[in-house]
């Protein structure tokens, strides 16, 4: 009995040591280490201006069309009464030119009116010298004279009559389209300048957090030049560089854990968005004895399911990759 015991024990000493010996071959899990990201907006400016009011600083958190800067531009206020004086002429313009001041209508009917009077003195003289002319009492002469003279009144009253009608009618067609056209120019250059003037108002474009800022009261910065950076810290994404052999059946949707040590958080859950090839600066490893080949380097970008309260960018984030690259988790 003792001997069946011992040869018990000794065969028990022997699997555990066996089951150790195999635990200690296995491979160790691959830890995986992301950094966490966000969007970044660098703010800059599309006029030149000085700074007169900075309403963000460093580290404030800044919602959504706060105005965060204001400057000053004596150049393109100058230029704006510019072209709402431009504006206003040409405006005037085209009243002018669609429309007769009363007083010159008044007159041109005045000297159509004359020219019928004249018509009417000359059409009796002519009469009265046709009959003196059949009577034999006036020479043949003194009839073409009135007869001329009436044609002349004619003509006369006709003139005055088309410059009425023009009067009434204003100017051209082409007159009033180039007068149109003016005004219309003059608008779109007066838009111009008061989109270069709201310019110099800065807006937050997005909620989130200022992380630099290079604008300092009084100074001048020309168009272009960066003012602040902001970080929507509000919508996080964690990347991740992975060689592609570790991608094995990866594919976006997928969840898995992943360990937040900056703010003490394990198994948070986040789900992949994108899967994506870096470029041709791939890490190389020799997979074949008999050939070499390069493995591809893949960003691949996860979200948190939830929000992480304290999540930042630049943190890291912790995933155990076991084999065939979905199989992650603990």
């Amino acid at each position: 009995m003792r001997r069946i015991i011992s040869w018990l024990v000794a065969v028990a000493v022997i699997v555990a040591l066996c089951v150790l010996l195999w635990l200690a071959t296995l491979p160790p899990p691959l830890v995986v280490q992301g950094e966490v990201s966000a969007s970044r907006v660098d703010l800059s400016l599309r006029v030149s201006g000085r700074i007169v009011v900075l309403g963000a600083d460093v580290g404030d958190m800044v919602e959504k069309g706060k105005v965060i800067a204001e400057l000053e531009s004596p150049e393109l206020k100058a230029a704006l009464h510019m072209s709402e004086a431009a504006l206003a002429v040409a405006n005037a313009d085209l009243t002018r030119v669609n429309s007769t001041r009363p007083e010159t209508i008044a007159a041109r009917k005045a000297e159509l009116a004359a020219a019928d009077a004249d018509v009417k003195l000359y059409q009796e003289d002519f009469d009265r010298q046709d009959r003196l002319v059949k009577s034999g009492s006036s020479p043949q002469a003194q009839l073409e004279q009135t007869s001329r003279n009436l044609e002349s009144a004619i003509r006369k009253r006709e003139s005055a009559e088309a410059n009425l009608q023009l009067a009434i009618a204003g100017a051209s067609p082409e007159e009033k389209a180039l007068a149109a056209a003016q005004v219309e120019q003059a608008a779109a250059s007066l838009k111009q300048q008061q989109t270069s003037v709201s310019e110099l108002t800065i807006h937050a474009p997005i909620n989130g957090q200022v992380t630099t800022r290079v604008a300092e009261i009084g100074e001048n910065f020309s168009a272009g030049a960066p003012l602040f950076s902001l970080i929507d810290i509000g919508h996080p994404w964690i990347t991740f560089n992975l060689r592609e052999d570790l991608l094995k059946g990866l594919k976006v949707g997928d969840t898995f854990s992943v360990d937040l040590p900056a703010v003490d958080r394990l198994d948070i859950k986040i789900k992949v968005t994108m899967i994506n090839a870096q470029g041709q600066f791939a890490t190389w490893r020799a997979t074949r004895a008999t050939g070499d080949f390069d493995l591809r380097t893949f960003e691949v970008r996860a979200e948190p399911i939830e929000p992480v309260e304290g999540l930042r960018p630049g943190m890291s984030a912790i995933a155990h990759w076991g084999k065939g690259g979905s199989g992650v988790g603990r």
